[in-house]
This record gives structure tokens, sequence and C-alpha cells, in this order.
């Protein structure tokens, strides 16, 4: 016997971006350096907070050598309804769905990178390994989120010796001062805090 949804519960997940990205954000620009490509992942958590879009925490996918964009992410866990739209996951998948590839580690492809305002929380770090970047560049850390009562769940020195055993470098605190000023306008604003 197959069970039936019932008609009101839609039967497909869709994800997208705002509307403000495609304003905000300057997809042929080439980010040279760490700081220009954090100044870029920190501006999309800025613009996710002022437009009431969701959490504090955006990022996005580079060729490493190149600093060609792929894909940005922001958090839309709230907008969506879904607990699993951290700013990581989205620019993954949105970089993969871009690619038309499960990894950004295929043989065909340059070598990858994310750049995230904040240190992943665990789930985004575990989605690291399988994502298929190469390098992880973030800025606010982890006590910073915690200081305004975001979870980031089981993350230990132990995890990111893992990533690096797998040869995933990881570069952090770059820009941190700057990443933290969005999650403090994000405190301003009393933004939910919708998984502490």
């Amino acid at each position: 016997m197959v069970a039936h949804l019932p008609p009101m519960v839609p039967d497909v997940v869709q994800i997208d971006y705002p509307d403000w990205v495609r304003e905000a954000i300057a997809w042929d620009a080439v980010y040279r350096t760490d700081e220009e490509r954090m100044r870029l992942a920190i501006a999309v958590s800025r613009e996710n907070v002022e437009r009431d879009t969701g959490g504090p925490f955006g990022a996005a996918i580079f060729e490493s050598d190149s600093g060609r964009l792929v894909a940005v992410g922001m958090n839309s866990v709230v907008r969506l309804n879904n607990c699993t739209l951290h700013g990581e996951m989205v620019a993954f998948m949105m970089a993969q769905v871009r690619l038309r590839s499960f990894t950004l580690n295929a043989p065909h492809l340059p070598a990858h990178e994310l750049v995230t305002s904040c240190e992943p929380c665990a789930m985004c770090l575990g989605a690291t390994l399988w994502s298929g970047v190469r390098r992880v560049v973030f800025g606010a850390g982890r006590e910073d989120a915690s200081r305004l009562r975001f979870d980031e769940g089981p993350v230990f020195p132990e995890s990111y010796r893992y990533l690096e055993a797998r040869g995933i470098t990881i570069v952090r605190k770059v820009l941190r001062e700057e990443a933290v000023a969005v999650l403090e306008r994000y405190r301003a604003k009393n933004g939910m805090i919708y998984n502490g």
C-alpha cells in the first residue's frame, strides 16, 4: 500500500535566492584575495539582515585560482522553512546546480573554496567534506555566534584536524571584526534565534 500526501502538502522542495541577490552581487567581478572574497560573504550576510530575509550568515563559493564567483549563499532557514538552509549549505547547493556536478572537486573542474562570514556549524562543517571544496575561509568565530545564543553544535578541534588530513585547508578569522559587526546588527534588530 502506498501512502499519499494530502493535497495541501507540497511534495517539492524549492531553494531560491531572495530578490535582492540579482542587484546586490557583482557576479562578473574577480575576487583575488581572501579579504575581497570575505567582504563579499560579509556583504551577503549584511544584506540578508538589513532586508529581513534571514539570519546573519553569508557565504560564497569561488574558483580558488581565478577568483571567479560561482555562487553565494545566505541563511534561509526561516524564509524557506528548512533547518538545513544555512548560508554555507545554500552556497554549496547553488554552486553544484550551476556547475551541474554533485561535487566541486570533479576532475573537469578547477579547485573551489568556501568563504563564509562565520565559522561553520557542525552540519556545514560536515557538508564541507562532501561538497568537494579544497579550502575554507571564515570570518567570525564560533564564540561570536554563541554570544547571540546560536547553537553551533558539536564542532571540535578534531573536526578540523580530520578535514585538514583530507586535504582541506582552513583559514580562520579573516576580517573577523567586520563579520562580528553583522552579528551585532542582527542582535540590535532583535533577529530571531532559530536554533538556540
